[in-house]
């Protein structure tokens, strides 16, 4: 019997890729529309746990690394967990230390759901990842406010220093965004401003999800 892509499209579950320059506020927009989407169970998955294993390289190199360039991620195995998500199949998603730069030895066992959110500061830019999405978001968020918060994450939580952070900022981060990140902003299908605070975009945009979902 040929598929049906009727079928198809109503087993799958929705794919909702959300994407936005560093610390815009993905990752709350993420959360905040599974607290919306309460009684549908919700697959996760973050690029971040997808950067390539730097285990074998020198820890001086890793620090040098530019995280924010395409090739950072290991998008083959990114794509593979996101088409077994939605195929029913559950997966087990790396974990990545951002101290020591290099994927540890544990994962995380992902289930499939109703929805899969994906997030991500190129889930937008690359092509065999955007193609599996069904709703495309894009967090916006002034430059300066990205900074001070992505200064803030790095030292509190990444065991950064100052001018460490602001090296890659200028070295990395802001030529990957304004070559990668920013031009993905013509592939969304929904942009939201001013990152995580702005409830009243997220609450429309969980309101389409529900209503995609019934």
């Amino acid at each position: 019997m040929p598929p049906d892509p009727l079928h198809d499209r109503l087993v799958r579950p929705l794919t909702i890729g959300i994407a936005g320059g560093t610390a815009s506020g993905k990752t709350t927009v993420a959360r905040r529309l599974v607290e919306r989407l309460a009684g549908h169970p919700i697959a996760f998955l973050d690029q971040d746990s997808y950067y390539r294993d730097l285990s074998d390289t020198p820890l001086d190199e890793r620090r040098a690394f530019n995280f924010d360039h395409p090739d950072a991620f290991d998008t083959d195995l990114f794509v593979s967990h996101i088409a077994e998500l939605q195929a029913g199949r559950a997966i087990q998603k790396p974990i990545y230390s951002f101290t020591a730069h290099s994927r540890t030895a544990e994962s995380v066992h992902v289930s499939p759901g109703d929805a899969l959110i994906i997030e991500g500061i190129l889930v937008l830019s690359l092509e065999p990842v955007r193609k599996l999405l069904d709703v495309k978001v894009f967090v916006d968020s002034d430059d300066d406010v990205r900074v001070l918060r992505r200064l803030s994450r790095d030292i509190k939580e990444r065991g950064r220093d100052f001018d460490g952070v602001m090296e890659q900022y200028f070295r990395t981060v802001r030529p990957m965004h304004l070559g990668f990140v920013e031009p993905s902003k013509r592939y969304a299908d929904i942009i939201i401003p001013h990152g995580g605070n702005n409830d009243i975009a997220i609450e429309m945009v969980a309101g389409a999800l529900r209503q995609k979902m019934r």
